[in-house]
């Protein structure tokens, strides 16, 4: 396991952020440092994602800031250059992987089935991403593919809550779980961000309670 994925491990939770307008990304860096989930997953779904990094890789050099929902290599290129600390994509495409990987940049493709698992295998990936989570099984399917393949670890997303987390956590083979329901879309919209700060405390004193 790669030093970035020990790091995300000790967090426990991965909040997946989506912005739309990058004026957003400081207050929201502020709300997650101060409720004890220095991290954000910002996902390249919106034009504003490569600026919400910039500006919160810059306002906040200690936070453990990638991009998500990354699909191309110039995607790749733009989020790193923006300063993503890691990269994460919901299936797995050997050619971004490959690409991420050669540049130095941790990368976590997303898997549900052992074919994909054993395609990433290949470029001696070790934590990965189980997604969409609850729709694909949830924690019984990762454990059925945790089973035969004894040195992954799994990222999973999607679907993932305060009312289920803690079973995920409670499992070994588990670095981290992704998940929105802290930086809820609608209360960055509305500016709530002590809202958000409010919800991240409860979602990191979650991971200690779990996990000690």
């Amino acid at each position: 396991m790669t030093e970035m994925m020990k790091k995300l491990q000790k967090l426990g939770i991965v909040p997946v952020v989506v912005l739309n307008n990058a004026d957003d990304a400081l207050p929201l860096g502020e709300a997650l440092v101060k409720g004890g989930l220095p991290c954000a997953e910002v996902t390249f779904r919106t034009d504003a994602a490569e600026e919400s990094i910039r500006r919160m890789a810059k306002a906040y050099p200690d936070m453990i800031i990638g991009a998500g929902t990354v699909l191309t290599c110039e995607q790749a290129d733009r989020a790193i250059d923006a300063g993503a600390k890691f990269i994460v994509s919901p299936g797995f495409n050997p050619k971004v992987t490959e690409y991420v990987l050669k540049k130095g940049v941790p990368m976590t493709p997303g898997v549900c089935t052992p074919t994909e698992i054993e395609a990433a295998l290949q470029f001696d990936l070790d934590v990965l991403k189980f997604f969409p989570a609850e729709p694909a099984g949830g924690l019984k399917m990762i454990k059925a593919l945790a089973a035969p393949y004894v040195n992954v670890n799994f990222m999973p997303t999607g679907g993932i809550s305060a009312a289920n987390v803690r079973e995920y956590l409670g499992y070994s083979r588990i670095v981290a779980c992704g998940g929105s329901w802290m930086v809820n879309g609608a209360l960055v919209k509305e500016g709530k961000f002590d809202e958000i700060e409010k919800l991240v405390r409860e979602a990191a004193d979650i991971v200690k309670e779990v996990r000690g």
